[in-house]
């Protein structure tokens, strides 16, 4: 938990760190810094920065390649939570067996691919750990257009409804999916599914290569039970203070 020091600017209320988010958020900082850096001591550094403003983390391709499961053990040692976000897909046997390692280390969630034999595999390997599964359904950098260069005819709303209906009958836990889908999300996989959702950003904040985003409040509004926020934070001069004016966001909007 936080200090509950304030990190608005002058006349800002203050973030409250005790504060009970929502009927669907039972994490009082339902935020995930995605450490999308190129180096270990380019996350280190951020995460001393960050300090008391965040203690979930995303470890993607980029970090993972170079930290591997070892950096990821660091961020376990030191008592932070970790999203694994290597969206595994391969071969049903591949998957089970990758996955029956990862959860090995106690990381909170990791993501594979919303194909059904996929989902299926990652389930058997993942047996009764406690990491969460969650289904990659459509990338936030994807529109109509580049499901038409994979060959997809249906609009990103029916791929992403197809998917979340199998990451249901599959076993999974949750489901990454943008904020623009999470209402139709959430109707279709029921309140217990975690909904995870990047291509977030304040109002004001460069959209960068994403293409279905959303603010943080909307995002709540919506129905996600976590946000992953990047380069809002990791770019910021401060990235503490950043964590707690998205919190301070969140929490406004839910109040409101």
């Amino acid at each position: 938990m936080g200090t509950g020091r304030s990190a608005c600017g002058p006349g800002g209320p203050p973030y409250n760190s005790n504060l009970n988010v929502g009927t669907n958020l039972a994490d009082s900082k339902p935020i995930i810094i995605a450490l999308d850096v190129d180096s270990c001591e380019e996350a280190r550094r951020l995460v001393e920065q960050i300090d008391d403003g965040a203690d979930f983390y995303k470890v993607g391709m980029e970090l993972y390649a170079a930290g591997g499961m070892s950096f990821v053990n660091e961020l376990l040692e030191r008592g932070k939570r970790v999203f694994l976000d290597l969206k595994l897909y391969d071969i049903s046997e591949t998957v089970k067996r990758a996955t029956r390692q990862i959860v090995k280390s106690g990381v909170t969630f990791l993501t594979v691919h919303g194909s059904g034999a996929v989902m299926r595999a990652a389930v058997e390997g993942r047996g009764d750990t406690s990491t969460q599964l969650l289904a990659v359904t459509v990338l936030t950098s994807f529109d109509r257009q580049d499901l038409l260069d994979l060959g997809y005819q249906s609009p990103v709303e029916e791929l992403v409804a197809l998917r979340v209906n199998k990451a249901v009958a599959s076993g999974m836990d949750g489901i990454v999916c943008s904020p623009l889908e999470l209402p139709n999300v959430r109707r279709i996989g029921g309140s217990k599914l975690k909904l995870v959702t990047p291509g977030v950003r304040s109002a004001g904040v460069a959209v960068g290569d994403q293409k279905r985003v959303a603010t943080p409040a909307e995002a709540i509004r919506n129905g996600a039970d976590y946000l992953v926020i990047g380069r809002q934070v990791t770019r910021a001069e401060d990235p503490r203070e950043a964590c707690h004016q998205v919190l301070q966001e969140i929490s406004a909007a839910v109040i409101g």
